[in-house]
């Protein structure tokens, strides 16, 4: 080979070599270049999945490609959580999935690591929980609530939408910080957990505001309280339980967008990017407070992965303190 031969086959290895790079470049500006499958762990018909398809229409909007959403229900959102892991990584199936991602790794045996396994694309709400208990119960506030429990040890009832569940965490936190002791009735759901509540089957339960909320503004149970640190948008006249006596109380549920970890990291950047955008909609935001929701679509793809790092260590550790298992 002369040398003149040898500097036309380098030439040609430099033009494939950054040939690979400009057709690299093009696949990420391209995504998404089919639908997209938004998968959630709760059947139709929740709040989890009326969000779910208020981001999946934005999404559509934003991005040009319909993003459909699927139910895929059980075992706490385990099946979907699984079921997504199996996909491949390329920003085509997500997991929509609420705070019950960072709570189940101390409750069961996965198949998967929530942190080595998934990417999170964005936190999208918080979701605080709302205290409340029956009209016929004769108290007016979590003061008033704690004292009753306290004269009566281990006789009223808390429900909780199922054991390990936010609202199950919640109430043994509230309990844990006040030294209370209540009885946990676990329901199938909040609908069933709620009815209760509202006969006076049970002393009190933390459900997510908006199933909760219209009730109380109805007169049909009442709300003394809200779990998180901030008031709720929906009702800023309800204090927090933080307010009401339990400095430092703040828990609630969330919901979130994870991918397969390995998901091309621009992929991961375009969806935070346009997730942000849906978000911050004026209309969709108060759709979402509407529904109980707190837009929180602002963290990036790092913060939302040390939100979640930091709900593992908050949740696991009242499991472990309240020694919650599920049967």
């Amino acid at each position: 080979m002369t040398s003149g031969q040898r500097l036309g086959a380098a030439f040609a290895t430099l033009l494939a070599f950054f040939g690979g790079f400009g057709a690299a470049g093009a696949y990420a500006q391209a995504y998404p270049a089919k639908p997209i499958r938004l998968i959630v762990g709760f059947p139709p018909g929740g709040g989890s999945d009326a969000l779910a398809r208020l981001l999946g229409g934005g999404l559509t909007e934003k991005l040009g490609q319909q993003v459909l959403v699927d139910n895929k229900a059980g075992a706490n959102t385990i099946v979907a959580t699984q079921w997504v892991q199996s996909q491949p990584a390329d920003g085509y199936t997500l997991l929509f999935v609420s705070a019950s991602f960072a709570i189940n790794p101390s409750l069961y045996k996965l198949t998967y690591d929530i942190e080595k396994d998934f990417t999170p694309a964005a936190i999208v709400a918080i979701v605080p929980l709302l205290l409340v208990v029956p009209n016929e119960v004769p108290v007016k506030s979590v003061k008033d609530l704690i004292a009753l429990a306290k004269s009566q040890p281990g006789k009223l009832t808390y429900a909780s939408f199922g054991t390990g569940s936010a609202a199950h965490l919640a109430g043994e936190m509230l309990l844990h910080m006040t030294g209370s002791n209540m009885i946990h009735v676990p329901y199938k759901g909040s609908a069933p957990a709620i009815a209760d509540v509202m006969g006076n089957r049970v002393t009190m339960m933390l459900p997510g505001i908006g199933s909760a909320i219209n009730l109380a503004k109805d007169g049909k149970l009442r709300a003394l309280a809200v779990s998180t640190a901030k008031r709720a948008s929906g009702a800023p006249d309800i204090p927090t339980i933080a307010e009401s006596g339990v400095p430092g109380f703040d828990i609630g549920t969330w919901e979130s967008v994870q991918a397969p970890a390995g998901t091309p990291a621009d992929v991961i950047a375009r969806l935070n990017t346009a997730i942000r955008e849906v978000v911050a909609d004026k209309a969709l935001r108060a759709k979402m407070i509407n529904l109980g929701f707190e837009p929180d679509a602002m963290k990036s793809p790092a913060e939302a992965a040390q939100f979640v790092r930091s709900e593992r260590k908050k949740m696991g550790g009242i499991v472990r303190e309240r020694n919650i298992k599920v049967e």
